[in-house]
């Protein structure tokens, strides 16, 4: 029963990351084409500005989550994964800089590379992340003592080339929805508008492409089928979440209540993260060479009595860190003008 409840922590720690960190992540893979003046540009950072290094908390979490209850899967996922998660490691650190000393920058030259560095450190976690966990989702080369028997280019396979587009165009479409609940009014708010409306269908075709691909490229939908009883609730729930609010998003674009698409688009990403998850379980890292070499939440994790002191301390902070955060987003929910930009920092 442990074993099962950490590994639903482990999806939803995961789930939240992408959803608070994945506008930021939109918002800075998509800044150069929204952006044209340096007022938008301004604009796009500030939206971000109080956000993104609280967001990245969550992926520290979610790390520390894996090393704790998963330790086994945290050993071989690092070795297996070795290159794109510095690759991630690296583009996050370049992000951070760049949004940091744009602020102080006045020459023309190093803002350039101020934005250029936060697009790298936006685009490459994006595209990443989806390569990730998509060949998670299909299989790792992996043998009976962990070792990953392929390279960066194993991993860089159509399915998990097609998870990398999903997760950009995911994380986009998640960003421009965040940025127009903070602008009200003005040419970048019907710019941005106008390509979330324009970017809606890509992403709906992979998102189609996506599911047709992840029926014959892993044992997602099997599982499913195999157990019933277990997963029929979630069936129903997570495709009515990641339809609904792929559906209820684009329906309530340009609507007064200017938060909703984003809160719809929030609810969408929690259902594709956990449409993946579940579809997994109990698998962490399923094996592609041998099933019975699969790390799952029951071979791969700490002893029960870990797992309980680690609940109890996860039942009295993680809600004290929610908290804070639900205050934070709170604070900063109005709307960006053009006096707040100019009497603050933001970032």
């Amino acid at each position: 029963m442990l074993n099962t409840i950490w590994f639903l922590l482990w999806g939803l720690i995961w789930a939240v990351y992408f959803v608070l960190d994945g506008f930021d992540l939109g918002l800075g893979t998509l800044h150069p084409v929204i952006a044209r003046n340096e007022k938008d540009k301004k604009t796009v950072y500030h939206a971000m500005g109080p956000f993104w290094n609280g967001n990245e908390v969550w992926l520290i979490t979610a790390g520390g989550v894996t090393f704790a209850a998963f330790p086994t899967a945290y050993a071989v996922l690092f070795s297996s994964f070795y290159a794109p998660l510095m690759m991630i490691l690296f583009a996050l650190i370049i992000r951070g800089i760049s949004l940091e000393f744009r602020e102080h920058s006045h020459d023309r030259g190093w803002k350039k590379i101020w934005d250029f560095g936060t697009w790298i450190g936006s685009a490459i976690p994006a595209i990443l992340f989806g390569v990730a966990f998509a060949n998670i989702f299909q299989g790792i080369p992996i043998d009976g003592e962990g070792r990953f028997h392929g390279t960066l280019l194993t991993l860089l396979n159509p399915y998990g080339l097609l998870g990398g587009i999903l997760f950009c165009l995911l994380f986009s479409y998640h960003g421009l929805l965040w940025l127009l609940a903070k602008v009200n009014e003005g040419e970048l708010r019907e710019r941005t508008l106008r390509m979330a409306r324009t970017l809606w269908v890509p992403l709906v075709l992979s998102i189609v492409a996506f599911l047709i691909a992840t029926w014959f490229k892993t044992d997602l939908y099997r599982n499913y089928l195999e157990n019933p009883i277990f997963y029929s609730v979630p069936a129903v729930i997570i495709p009515a979440a990641v339809v609904g609010g792929l559906v209820a998003s684009r329906y309530y674009l340009g609507k007064p209540k200017r938060w909703l698409p984003w809160i719809c688009s929030a609810v969408m990403i929690i259902g594709t993260t956990f449409f993946g998850i579940l579809g997994l379980y109990p698998n962490l890292l399923p094996s592609s060479i041998d099933p019975r070499f699969s790390l799952t939440a029951f071979n791969a994790s700490s002893s029960p009595l870990t797992l309980k002191i680690m609940l109890t301390v996860v039942l009295i902070f993680v809600p004290i860190v929610i908290a804070y955060q639900l205050w934070t987003y709170r604070l900063f929910a109005y709307p960006i003008t053009d006096d707040e930009m100019a009497k603050s920092e933001l970032y």
